[in-house]
This record gives structure tokens, sequence and C-alpha cells, in this order.
């Protein structure tokens, strides 16, 4: 994986392959121009890239909307994504580059959210990545709150979905239920069978059987790791077992 995704961006043909603000931002690391536009020419985009760029695009300009040190991100960036020491480097020059390009995040997370429209799980995935940035100081300030809702309508998402999806990175009185979609005039059973189809769902081997890259993989575990954590808390305030 990490020569699949860190050997494919020293030329511009990836760029080229990806198009869009993505596309032009990788031809910027390669040191090639390349026309923002798009479409690509090379057929369908890697969709590994896709991910794994947008992440660190969205991740940036969240940064700068927030001012946070930059290398506080691109750490928590490389918690997620296997990146090698030799190419931390570039990591952090596509972070500055990101923050510098005139495009607004929206560009961005247009062209994801596009490329990704039929897979809402992944670009669900995507808010999960930038929330674990966000808390790379350990906290997620009103700025990266407010970006991250932004995003999120952007991806089609309703504010419901971004509740949900906020409740696994933001603690609030109601998190558990919040978490697992659930209520607290389910019953037993009702809470048990929605916990079981949640974990289902969300099985990172899921991820793996459709193809999707270790970064997806990794969000996937931890998203799970939520959703047990809350089982956990519901579970012992019921007394179940």
């Amino acid at each position: 994986m990490i020569q699949s995704i860190w050997g494919k961006l020293g030329g511009a043909g990836i760029g080229l392959a990806l198009g869009g603000p993505i596309g032009a931002l990788l031809g910027g690391v390669a040191g090639h121009v390349l026309i923002d536009r798009e479409g690509a020419p090379f057929g369908k985009p890697p969709r590994d890239v896709l991910f794994t760029m947008g992440l660190v695009a969205l991740a940036a300009k969240m940064a700068k909307a927030d001012g946070v040190v930059v290398d506080v991100e691109v750490r928590a960036f490389e918690q997620i994504v296997d990146v090698p020491e030799s190419e931390h480097d570039k990591v952090e020059r596509l972070f500055n580059l990101a923050i510098q390009t005139t495009d607004g995040f929206e560009a961005y997370a247009r062209q994801i959210g596009d490329a990704f429209k039929d897979e809402p799980a992944l670009l669900e995935d995507v808010l999960d990545g930038l929330f674990h940035i966000a808390k790379a100081d350990e906290a997620i300030h009103e700025a990266e709150y407010a970006y991250l809702k932004e995003v999120a309508t952007v991806f089609a998402f309703s504010d419901q979905d971004f509740a949900r999806i906020a409740a696994r990175h933001v603690q609030r009185a109601d998190d558990p239920y919040l978490v697992l979609q659930a209520d607290r005039s389910m019953t037993d059973e009702e809470l048990k069978r929605q916990y079981r189809r949640l974990v289902a769902e969300n099985h990172p081997d899921r991820e793996i059987a459709r193809g999707l890259p270790p970064e997806a993989v990794k969000i996937a575990t931890e998203r799970v790791a939520a959703i047990n954590a809350a089982w956990e808390i519901i579970a012992s305030e019921r007394n179940l077992r």
C-alpha cells in the first residue's frame, strides 16, 4: 500500500488521472503545472489515491480554518495513513500546498463527494478521518466543528447523520444512544439488534471485501470501537450481558 500511493506521487500522470483540484494539487507536488479541470483523461481515477489525497487536502484546509500548527495535523494524518518516514516531507509539502491553493475546501469536498456519491459509507470514512485529525491537539475547536459540518453538507449528509458521526468523537450526555442511532425508549432486545446490525454493517472486513484502501479499514476499525464502547455504556446502565 505504501508503494501503491506514495510511489505514485513522483510524476504528473497520477495528477492527470485524478483531474480536478486534487489532481492539480498533486501536480504541484510533482513539480508540474496541471490544468485544473473536471474529469480525467485516463479513465476512472484510482480511488485509493483520491481517498487519501482528499483527506490531506481537506485536513489542510481545516488547519487553515483553525490555525493549528500544520505538523500536529500531519502527524495525526499519519496515524491513519501508513506513511514511510522518508515520505513525511512529501506529505507536509502536500499540506502546505493545499493550504496555499486558491481553491476553497468546497472544491476538494465536491470532487470527493462526486467520486464517492454512490458509496456514502466511504464519505463517512472521510469525515471520521477528519474528526480524528481535528482531535490531534486533544480538542475539537468551534471553527473545526463548523468546518466539518460544512464538509458533511457538501457530502449531502443530513444534520442527523452529522450528529451521529460527530457523537463518535465529541462527548455529549446522550452519546451512547446517538452513536447506536437509538433512543432510550427502545427495549433491551431492540437495542441488542441495533447494536449487532451496526457492528455487522461497519465491520472492517466489509471494507476489505469492497476493495477499499487500508486507510478506510483503519477508520472503520475506529468506528466499530466507538460502537462497542457505546454499547458497553448502555449495557452497563441496563445491566445487560
